[in-house]
């Protein structure tokens, strides 16, 4: 089984001046992010603004990033649609792109049965050789992938982790219980990390970690080594930046503090804006009191 890593960045996508990606800057902000803690990244998920994304531009982005840190942490590229064929299809398309895993995310907008949902996320997985990771985030898809789903889904060879984003602890427990024991689940939620691998869990993929990933990785190897009032003292202390991180629809946060600190990486596309004058104070604020991780 490819070792996926226990801290995974979900990473944003830069874009130039005209609304572009910056292939440069995006494999430079790869690298920054992999010196900075960060064993993996997810690429076009919700905080690469996926929606937006073309088709020739997620296989681009998943290439090129695959081309510079081989060897050097591993890619997780999202080809979830709310489409079953155009999933196998982008699925099969990212395989022969090098990536390392997929994310399949829950399909939004047409609300699929639980029976559906296994379906749809067993045919992509049928299609590819690669292993596979679940993505459940209700507070955007409506849709819940239902724990006894998920230890259904489990018993495929392939299907071998979930990030779990609905911040329902209860379910995620029943998960964590009810999976073989190779099975990862991953805190799809900064502020869950801490409670997830209490209860069993793998890791996170994260969003603040494009800013604090020694930190994050700090305290999930104190979790490891059995130090817990350690662990959970850094998991209170970076709360208030995971708050500002998420003031208003992510990642247009972590893209103004990306830039903030000098590390350019554009706005976002539509129908995301970056944070108003008075958001961006807010942020500026909480960001002051603390020490980042990744350089310029």
């Amino acid at each position: 089984m490819v070792q996926l890593g226990r801290l995974l960045t979900a990473m944003v996508t830069p874009f130039n001046a005209k609304g572009e990606i910056d292939y440069d800057r995006a494999k430079k902000l790869a690298l920054a992010l992999l010196d900075s803690g960060s064993e993996g990244l997810i690429l076009s998920g919700t905080t690469g603004e996926a929606p937006t994304l073309s088709v020739d531009e997620k296989l681009k982005l998943f290439a090129e990033i695959k081309s510079v840190i081989t060897g050097l942490g591993t890619v997780v590229a999202n080809t979830g649609t709310y489409n079953t064929a155009a999933s196998v299809d982008l699925t099969k398309q990212t395989e022969k792109a090098g990536a390392d895993a997929i994310l399949m995310v829950v399909p939004p907008y047409n609300k699929p049965s639980q029976e559906g949902l296994y379906q749809h996320f067993s045919t992509i997985a049928a299609a590819t050789e690669l292993p596979c990771m679940l993505y459940n985030v209700p507070g955007r898809t409506v849709t819940n992938l239902d724990a006894d789903t998920v230890i259904r889904l489990s018993k495929i060879d392939n299907i071998v982790a979930i990030k779990e984003a609905s911040g329902n602890l209860v379910q995620i427990s029943k998960i964590i219980e009810g999976t073989p024991g190779e099975f990862r689940v991953y805190s799809g939620n900064d502020d869950d990390t801490f409670h997830i691998m209490t209860m069993g869990g793998y890791g996170v993929i994260s969003v603040v970690s494009h800013l604090v990933g020694r930190q994050i990785k700090y305290m999930i190897d104190k979790l490891l080594t059995g130090h817990i009032m350690e662990a959970a003292g850094i998991h209170r202390g970076l709360l208030p930046l995971i708050d500002a991180m998420f003031m208003v629809s992510n990642p247009s946060p972590t893209k103004y503090a990306l830039n903030k600190i000098g590390l350019n990486v554009g706005g976002t596309r539509l129908p995301l804006v970056m944070p108003d004058e008075k958001t961006a104070a807010a942020i500026d604020a909480v960001l002051k009191n603390y020490t980042v991780d990744i350089k310029p």
